[in-house]
């Protein structure tokens, strides 16, 4: 008899972020495969005795293959367990989902996905900002920074991504930002656009720092390659007001 797998979207870290039907399945949950940034605390909401299986993927890092997590995840739940997939940030956006829930869909095993909450919302949140703005920020872009070989992307819309109207919100972009804001800057966007750098959102070390797209990809291209994630936001911001 086959199980059952929930995909529960942690949030960026802080079990208190963690939405409170999350929380139940992981309770409830016989086993754990869990993302390296959907680790630590939020772990200990588990049950004790539940089997957790570390499958993140961070770059510069051996990291588990995407089949490897499929089959892990079919395997596990084709003994008839209740199966948490825990998955960092919103599980729809970024994360790979359509792979894994086509993996189930083709061994015959049910699921649900548990929306969480995204850093795009985490970072304007911290920052004391929103993402919208009337009458000058009417768009919200998610967009990734980094392809399957972690360059830039080569097939971005460029004309909407240097939208001077649009705030922007780029995951996996901190190696490529530097790349990234040349192109905005030669598609119009000014140097003067208003951007941010949230690291380690929901965690002790967590840091902000606000700046200009030309500005930060000047920051971006000296720094040391890093390992912690990051997001960048440009656009229309909000001035800060704290």
């Amino acid at each position: 008899m086959s199980g059952f797998v929930s995909f529960v979207s942690a949030g960026p870290g802080d079990p208190e972020m963690l939405t409170l039907k999350g929380a139940a399945r992981l309770r409830d949950a016989d086993v754990v495969l869990y993302d390296d940034l959907a680790s630590g605390a939020i772990l200990d909401l588990a049950r004790a005795g539940a089997n957790l299986v570390a499958v993140g993927k961070r770059a510069g890092r051996p990291s588990a293959r995407q089949q490897h997590v499929n089959r892990l995840l079919v395997d596990y739940a084709a003994t008839g367990v209740r199966v948490v997939r825990l998955k960092s940030g919103d599980a729809g956006i970024f994360g790979r989902l359509e792979e894994e829930i086509e993996a189930l869909r083709a061994a015959g095993i049910g699921y649900e996905i548990i929306p969480g909450v995204t850093s795009a919302c985490v970072a304007a949140a911290q920052a004391g900002i929103p993402l919208t703005r009337r009458l000058t920020s009417r768009r919200v872009q998610f967009v990734t920074g980094a392809d399957v070989t972690g360059g830039l992307p080569a097939d971005l819309n460029w004309a909407a991504l240097a939208d001077p109207e649009a705030t922007t919100v780029v995951y996996m972009g901190r190696r490529t930002f530097p790349a990234l804001a040349a192109q905005l800057i030669a598609h119009g966007l000014s140097p003067d656009t208003q951007a941010v750098l949230a690291e380690q959102l929901g965690h002790a070390d967590q840091q902000l720092v606000r700046t200009t797209i030309a500005e930060l990809a000047a920051q971006l291209a000296d720094a040391p390659a890093a390992t912690t994630a990051a997001i960048i936001m440009f656009g229309a911001l909000a001035p800060d007001h704290r």
